[in-house]
């Protein structure tokens, strides 16, 4: 079994600052990119921020110069520190990750995602 567990999220004071913090399960499953998207009513789910097995890394211009993601292989997981939170930030934050999964002798790619966690940030 594989499963991505988001945990970090909650209600923040426009201001105010949250990390949020992924982890895969299941040793039979390598992780090559990992990152968070985003999803607000009413529009489309987004990808806020990204990080390759090689450590570069991809954010949406939204959040350049305040949100940063960082990923430990040995913990198998991601983070992504947000500071400097706006309302425009409010959303449901959804892990994903890609990478190979192999059982009985046979290599798929795969790809999976958490189920997400709300962030809600106030005026």
């Amino acid at each position: 079994q594989v499963q991505l567990v988001e945990s970090g999220g909650g209600l923040v004071q426009a201001g105010g600052s949250l990390r949020l913090s992924c982890a895969a399960s299941g040793s039979s499953f390598s992780i090559n990119a990992i990152g968070w998207y985003r999803q607000a009513p009413g529009k489309q789910r987004e990808l806020v921020a990204a990080i390759s097995s090689g450590g570069s890394t991809n954010y949406a211009d939204s959040v350049k110069g305040r949100f940063t993601i960082s990923r430990d292989n040995a913990k198998r997981s991601v983070y992504l520190q947000m500071n400097s939170l706006e309302p425009e930030d409010t959303a449901v934050y959804y892990c994903n990750a890609d990478g190979v999964y192999s059982r009985h002798g046979i290599m798929s790619a795969v790809e999976y995602w958490g189920q997400g966690t709300q962030v809600t940030v106030s005026s």
